[in-house]
């Protein structure tokens, strides 16, 4: 089944030293969509602190494929940092989507995605509800981790939504424009910052049952990593709250506590919560 040409399509794919893998992913996601998807689509891969080839890989990719390109910030800005400068991007297509860089989302599981947001207003892959596929499976301390912090995330805000953090999510361009300002989070925590907003503002999120494989070399680690996550979310949390407000003077105390986690800084500033934004492409600083 072919995609209706009606809808343009911006593929981000955040990157933190992915040398190893990044090609295979970016080459496989290329020919799939120019087979199954007559719309036109672009992949920008934005780059975040490398400290390896990545870039390299990512230009050779290019030399293929002109569908692909880079946005490159020398210096460490998080995952959801990234995505926040990427969805910048927003209003070069009519939906909007990111995946992680180690090709756990397949491309027939991303375009299923694509295929959704037709009847809302963002589609999210989850791997917890009936039907999805597993291909790899977690490590049981991963897999009671990932519950665990689904627990906490409910408790704090009530999304009713089984897996937030697959990094498998499409949106429309009014969407995103929307929620953008609100964005704040630089870590993984990020993808709870989207949802939350976009629930906040009254779009419809639809979530889908998808086919993953848990891949070698993830970024995250249980300890600070998850530290620094679990943080994030407690913040956010308190960030829609009335008591933010007083909450300023312990800045200093905050931003020491991720510097020694080794974890990306949220974005300064409260979320504000705007109808459309004007906000345009932005180029990264050069080397």
């Amino acid at each position: 089944m072919t995609q209706s040409a009606d809808s343009s399509l911006l593929l981000l794919i955040p990157a933190y030293n992915e040398e190893e893998r990044i090609g295979p992913v970016l080459r496989r996601y290329c020919e799939y969509f120019r087979s199954h998807y007559s719309g036109r689509f672009e992949l920008v891969v934005v780059l975040n602190g490398c400290r390896d080839n990545t870039l390299g890989v990512v230009e050779a990719a290019a030399a293929e494929f002109p569908e692909i390109r880079a946005l490159e910030y020398v210096n460490p800005i998080g995952k959801g940092g990234a995505l926040i400068e990427g969805l910048k991007l927003a209003e070069t297509a009519d939906l909007i989507g990111y995946v992680d860089a180690d090709g756990a989302t397949a491309p027939d599981a991303f375009l299923d995605l694509v295929r959704h947001c037709k009847e809302v207003d963002c589609a999210i892959g989850s791997r917890w509800l009936p039907g999805a596929v597993i291909q790899q499976t977690q490590s049981l301390k991963r897999r009671i981790f990932s519950r665990c912090f689904h627990m906490l995330v409910e408790f704090l805000f009530h999304m009713h939504i089984q897996d937030t953090q697959c990094g498998a999510k499409v949106m429309r361009r009014g969407a995103v424009e929307s929620v953008h300002s609100a964005l704040r989070i630089a870590d993984v925590a990020f993808d709870i910052n989207l949802l939350y907003s976009l629930k906040k503002n009254g779009f419809t999120i639809r979530e889908i049952p998808t086919t993953w494989t848990d891949q070698i070399g993830t970024k995250i680690r249980l300890n600070k990593g998850a530290i620094g996550i679990l943080l994030s979310v407690v913040r956010l949390r308190l960030v829609y709250s009335p008591f933010y407000v007083m909450l300023r003077p312990l800045r200093p105390i905050e931003a020491w506590i991720y510097k020694k986690l080794r974890a990306p800084q949220p974005l300064p500033g409260p979320p504000i919560e705007r109808k459309h934004s004007k906000t345009g492409p932005v180029q990264a600083p050069q080397k």
